[in-house]
């Protein structure tokens, strides 16, 4: 149950495991839309990025290599300006900031929507890899727990860890927290399946999905300003 509990403090609306889930499929959505649509790369996995990029330079294809630099970059700048806006802002000031973060998203992703695949795939890829970065350096709790909601490498060790300490240790509120993880987990890949089966229904146009169910997450946020 979300919210205020007897003797415990409220959660944030931000780190609340509805937000994580929209956040989680939209995270998984946007990875297929890029693999499908956008040149064969990954919007978030920059490790499947990465892997792309040794692949095809052993295999002399320096030009697809190069291709897969340009998201990696692009999702490092937006961590290092997510991480400025950290130094010089305060806990109130970023809050409120975690909020146009969704914002931002909702209107580059609607903005990418409109873009043509006629338009070099390298465009896209930047703003999608960059609207990334942003929001999974901005939302980095669920529940007190961290967690990515644009990968899920961590996701996976962290839900097997607190598994084995509620199969084994027997402790209950951990297996409660492994059930959040691979719940996430599961939301991200029902978010990929749904990326490509709408990817290849409605093409480019497709990525507005997650334009709406961030448009949910930044009502829902924004309904607990105070």
């Amino acid at each position: 149950m979300e919210g205020k509990q007897p003797g415990t403090a409220a959660v944030p609306i931000h780190e609340t495991f509805r937000i994580a889930a929209l956040l989680a499929v939209v995270g998984g959505f946007l990875d297929a839309y890029t693999y499908i649509l956008r040149g064969g790369v990954f919007a978030n996995a920059q490790t499947g990025n990465m892997v792309l990029l040794g692949v095809y330079a052993a295999q002399g294809r320096y030009r697809q290599a190069g291709y897969c630099i340009i998201p990696i970059l692009a999702f490092a700048l937006g961590v290092f300006i997510t991480e400025v806006f950290k130094k010089y802002f305060t806990e109130k000031e970023f809050n409120i900031y975690e909020h146009w973060i969704i914002a931002i998203e909702i209107i580059l992703l609607s903005i990418v929507g409109f873009v043509p695949s006629s338009v070099p795939d390298s465009v896209v890829n930047v703003t999608i890899s960059f609207v990334c970065s942003l929001q999974v350096n901005s939302f980095r709790k669920m529940k007190n727990l961290p967690y990515a909601s644009t990968m899920c490498t961590g996701n996976l060790r962290s839900g097997t860890e607190k598994l084995f300490q509620y199969v084994i240790n027997k402790e209950t509120k951990a297996g409660i927290q492994a059930a959040h993880y691979f719940g996430i987990i599961l939301l991200f890949i029902l978010g990929a399946v749904a990326g490509t089966v709408l990817a290849f229904l409605w093409g480019i146009q497709s990525i507005w999905c997650c334009s709406i169910l961030l448009g949910i997450v930044f009502v829902t946020m924004c309904l607990t300003i105070r």
